[in-house]
C-alpha cells in the first residue's frame, strides 16, 4: 500500500539515504564540525546506513571524507540537506537544493524572523523556493532532528557536553533548540528512551501539525511530546491533533502563558503566543494533555510508554511506608482521581496473608518488616480486584528485609501480564536509583515522589477518559 503524502515527504528527515552537510568544517566545536562527526561516528557504529556528504567551497577532505564544493556537485542519492552556513547565503543555497532536486532541507542557522523584518524577508523567500519545487524544511533557528535508531543527528552540541538518550518509544517535538538540547542531555541522565527529536525552531514550513500527522503512522512511537511557544495556523493545528489524539497520546507544554512569557516568546522564535486561555480550550477539545512542567511532561509520556490504560479512575495504592500511603493519598484526591474502595475478598484474602501489624485496607501497608512475598499477595490481589483501575506501588528499598532483586522481578511480572497499569514509586538515594533504574528497564515506570508517580497514572485516565467520550459519540 501507498505511504500517506505526509510519509513520503518527511521519512528522509529521520532515514535519509545520504545526508549534505552545507557548512562542514574540519574545525573542531564548530557547528558544522560537530554535526558532521555525529554523522562520522554513527556511520562508523554502525547506526547510520546513509553517505555522508560534506559541503565546503574551501575544502577537499574531512577526515578522510570528500568534500564538495557545492550543492551542484553532490551525487545524485542526497535526499537530505543540513545547513549550517550565516543566514544571508541561505536563500542562494535554497536556490542550488532545488535545482538538485532534493527535497528534505534541516536550516539549522538563525539570524532569520526573530531577528526583525529582513529576517521575515530571507524567511520568505526561501520558503518560496520550497513551495515552488516541493522541498520541505525544519527550521530555521534550530537544533534539528536527532534519532537513535537511524543515527541521524544534527543536535550541534558535542557529545562531551550533552548526552544522548537511548532509543525508546516517546517523540519529543520543541520549538526551542536549546530547550530540545536540554532535555535531550536530562532524559539521557533520567534513562528515558526519545525516539524521534524535532526542533523546528522558526517554524518556517514542517510544524506541529505535519508532525503529528507523520507521528499518527510512525509504528514506533507511542506517545508524542510537545513544547510550545505558539502556533501559527490554528485550524490546521486543531485539525491535524483530532486526528492523532484519536490513534496515540499528546502531551504539550505550552510556554508563554503570562505576558511576560508571551513576550520572550515573540523575540525567541517570533511566535504569535496569544491568550493562553485559547490554549486551554484547544488542547480540552482535542484531547491534548497538558503538562504544568517539563517533569510533569516526561513523567506522564513515560507512564504512556510503559504502561495499559485504564478502564477507570479507581486507584489502588500499596506501600510499605505508611507516610509515603498518606503523600499518595492526598495526590490521588489533588488530580481528580478516586481511591479504590476495596473488595470484600480482596480485604479477607490480604488477611490471611497479611500478620495482623500490616493493614489491609487502601493503600494497603505492607509495614517496614515485609519481605517480597507480602509485596506479591497484595499485588495479586489488587490485580484480581475489579474495582480497582490502577495501581500505584510505592517501594522504599531501604527496608531490611526486602529482597531488592526479588521485589523488582515480581513487579516487572505483574505490570508486564496484568490488563491494569502499574507505576512503582521509590523514593530514596543513591542506592534507591540504581534499583529504580533496574525496574525501568523491565518495563515499569518509577516515580521518586507519590505525588509525581499519582499525577502520571491521572495522565492515563485523562486520556482513557477522551477516548471513551469520543467512543460514545
Amino acid at each position: 500500500m501507498k505511504s500517506p503524502k505526509i510519509i513520503e515527504e518527511l521519512k528522509p528527515f529521520f532515514e535519509p539515504n545520504a545526508v549534505a552537510i552545507i557548512g562542514a568544517t574540519d574545525k573542531k566545536g564548530k557547528v558544522g564540525n560537530v554535526i558532521f562527526e555525529n554523522f562520522k561516528k554513527n556511520k562508523e557504529q554502525g547506526v547510520f546506513k546513509g553517505n555522508i556528504y560534506p559541503v565546503n567551497p574551501k575544502l577537499d577532505e574531512i577526515e578522510g571524507y570528500k568534500v564538495y564544493k557545492s550543492v551542484k556537485d553532490l551525487p545524485e542519492d542526497t535526499d537530505l540537506a543540513v545547513i549550517s552556513i550565516p543566514a544571508p547565503f541561505v536563500p542562494q543555497t535554497m536556490k542550488e537544493i532545488a535545482e538538485k532536486g532534493i527535497k528534505s532541507v534541516i536550516i539549522i542557522t538563525g539570524g532569520f524572523g526573530e531577528l526583525g523584518e529582513e529576517g521575515k524577508k530571507m524567511e520568505e523567500e526561501i520558503l518560496q523556493i520550497a513551495r515552488e519545487n516541493g522541498i520541505r524544511v525544519i527550521g530555521p533557528n534550530c537544533v534539528g532532528v536527532y534519532v537513535p535508531d537511524t543515527g541521524v543527528d544534527t543536535v550541534f552540541l558535542p557529545e562531551q557536553k550533552m548526552d544522548r538518550p537511548k532509543n525508546g518509544s516517546i517523540a519529543f517535538v520543541s520549538q526551542s533548540g536549546a530547550f530540545a538540547a536540554a532535555m535531550l542531555d536530562w532524559a539521557a541522565l533520567a534513562g528515558i528512551g526519545i525516539g524521534k527529536m524535532v526542533s523546528y525552531g522558526n517554524k518556517l514550513d514542517v510544524d506541529d501539525a505535519d508532525l503529528m500527522d507523520y507521528f499518527i503512522h510512525d509504528e514506533s512511537i507511542k506517545v508524542v511530546t510537545f513544547y510550545i511557544e505558539g502556533v501559527k495556523e490554528g485550524r490546521k493545528f486543531i485539525e491535524a491533533a483530532k486526528r492523532i489524539t484519536k490513534v496515540k497520546p499528546v502531551i504539550a507544554l505550552k510556554s508563554g502563558r503570562t505576558e511576560y512569557g508571551a513576550k520572550a516568546a515573540s523575540s525567541h522564535t517570533g511566535s504569535l503566543a496569544g491568550a493562553d486561555t485559547i490554549y486551554d480550550a484547544v488542547f480540552k477539545q482535542t484531547g491534548i494533555l497538558r503538562a504544568e512542567d517539563f517533569e510533569h511532561m516526561f513523567d506522564v509520556a513515560k507512564a504512556f510508554a510503559k504502561c495499559k490504560l485504564p478502564n477507570g479512575d479507581r486507584i489502588g495504592i500499596i506501600t510499605d511506608g505508611g507516610g509515603a500511603g498518606v503523600m499518595a493519598s492526598d495526590a490521588v484526591a489533588k488530580f481528580g482521581l478516586k481511591m479504590a474502595e476495596l473488595s470484600e475478598e480482596t480485604i479477607k484474602y490480604l488477611k490471611e496473608h497479611f500478620p495482623p501489624h500490616a493493614v489491609a485496607g487502601n493503600p494497603t501497608d505492607v509495614v517496614g518488616d515485609t519481605d517480597a512475598q507480602r509485596y506479591k499477595y497484595a499485588i495479586e490481589a489488587f490485580v484480581n480486584d475489579p474495582n480497582v483501575d490502577a495501581i500505584v506501588i510505592i517501594v522504599l528499598f531501604q527496608v531490611p528485609l526486602l529482597n531488592e532483586e526479588k521485589i523488582i522481578e515480581i513487579l516487572a511480572d505483574y505490570a508486564k501480564k496484568s490488563e491494569k497499569p502499574i507505576v512503582a514509586v521509590a523514593m530514596g538515594g543513591k542506592k534507591t536509583e540504581y534499583y529504580a533504574k533496574i525496574l525501568e528497564d523491565k518495563g515499569v515506570p518509577v516515580y521518586p515522589t507519590p505525588e509525581r508517580g499519582v499525577r502520571a497514572i491521572a495522565g492515563l485516565v485523562q486520556y482513557a477518559k477522551y477516548l471513551e467520550k469520543l467512543n460514545e459519540e
